[in-house]
């Protein structure tokens, strides 16, 4: 079978540990027999960000607004832990967030759904897109331990020299404070990527924060949404039969849950973190997560929504077989490979992203999986796979789908 050329190349990233053993699988097994890949690789395993002091990450983000596509393996965000055993310079920052602040994008996480894995909230039927601010907040945040009693303020300090100050707090004794900052041009490209994705995917927008407690931090993001909504995608909406919305984020947390899915859910940063979280375990597993970065000016990263899955990674290096699930990983090259075809006009690369995830969902369906989706299938015969084994039977589907044309 004559392989599918590709004519641009994809920014591959590397990762870390078993996601990184299983994105070289993936490639062997699943893509380089039926397309002839063309990748600028970029090795962000944590060894090669402490051997180019993270300059790797930002070549990578670059890479990315030249060739407009990339695809992310799960990399490590390194805490204390990680420093000492990986021998560290500095706790390196995470390279998703160096990334998404270099785009300053924002990322779409939406479940794959299957038979036989159930939603744990019996209402969902249909998938909810997690649209998750990339800038900002607690992941750009100053800290500081206050060793004992003495007034803390918020400064700032304009071009001509006047200051405005802010109460924090008056310590009596120790304690910690945290400053987070945001740019109104980064929320603004937040807003214009969730109306546009909403538009492009005919989902209804909804936005939620805390402006109640929050009456200028998060009610600046509450009125920059509903100013661009109002001026600039109204209509389109409208039109489109769409609908935006503003709610708090308790109350929107209580719509979720009794709702029947099917809508773009737009959260902060640290928001989006903890839901795309809380909605992939509630649809059955992160590692059934789609997680897509777009740019205002439409560049693509695609990513496994997941981590790096440590503790196989060590049954590995111990020659023990392990079953962990690629399928976010499988599903970020396909989405890749889905834009790259898309924006080349390589229809046969398009259809192929199509097959990879049909055989992928397939395969699941006929009762072969990893152990993490057996343990809460509902299907009636269930094989438990190891990840080799599981991505064997994905390609014995995958050149089925082929031949069958």
């Amino acid at each position: 079978m004559e392989r599918i050329k590709m004519t641009t190349p994809l920014v591959e990233m590397d990762g870390d540990e078993m996601t990184r053993i299983l994105w070289q699988t993936i490639k062997d097994e699943l893509l380089i027999p039926f397309v002839e890949l063309k990748t600028e690789y970029y090795d962000l395993g944590l060894m090669h960000r402490e051997e180019t002091k993270d300059q790797v990450t930002v070549d990578s983000a670059m890479a990315t607004k030249k060739y407009g596509v990339a695809v992310k393996c799960a990399t490590i965000t390194p805490n204390a832990a990680r420093v000492e055993e990986y021998h560290l310079s500095q706790m390196w920052k995470s390279p998703n967030g160096t990334i998404r602040a270099l785009l300053d994008g924002t990322v779409f996480r939406a479940p794959i759904l299957v038979k036989g894995i159930e939603p744990y909230i019996r209402t969902w039927k249909k998938p909810i897109t997690l649209a998750r601010h990339a800038y900002g907040d607690v992941y750009k945040a100053t800290e500081m331990k206050i060793p004992g009693p003495g007034r803390c303020e918020l400064v700032y300090t304009a071009g001509d020299g006047s200051e405005t100050r802010s109460l924090i707090h008056e310590f009596d004794g120790p304690g910690i404070v945290q400053g987070m900052h945001n740019r109104n041009a980064s929320i603004e490209s937040f807003a214009r990527c969730c109306f546009r994705f909403g538009l492009d995917t005919k989902q209804d927008v909804w936005f939620a924060s805390k402006d109640t407690i929050s009456k200028q931090y998060d009610h600046t993001f509450k009125d920059i949404f509903q100013d661009i909504f109002d001026a600039e995608y109204a209509e389109q909406f409208e039109k489109a039969g769409l609908t935006y919305f503003y709610t708090l984020i308790d109350d929107a947390v209580a719509r979720v849950v009794k709702s029947q899915g099917g809508y773009i859910w737009a959260c902060k940063n640290y928001d989006g973190d903890v839901m795309s979280d809380m909605v992939a375990t509630a649809f059955g597993s992160l590692a059934m997560m789609t997680s897509v970065l777009v740019s205002p000016d439409g560049k693509y990263e695609y990513e496994a929504a997941h981590g790096t899955v440590q503790r196989h990674y060590y049954q590995h290096l111990e020659g023990k077989s392990t079953s962990t699930n690629p399928v976010a990983t499988i599903f970020a090259w396909s989405g890749a490979l889905r834009k790259r075809g898309q924006l080349d006009g390589l229809k046969e690369l398009e259809e192929f992203a199509g097959k990879l995830e049909r055989a992928t969902v397939e395969t699941i369906e006929s009762g072969k999986m990893t152990k993490d989706l057996a343990t809460i299938s509902s299907l009636p015969d269930v094989t438990v796979c190891d990840s080799a084994a599981f991505i064997t039977a994905i390609r014995e589907r995958l050149t089925e789908l082929n031949e069958e044309g």
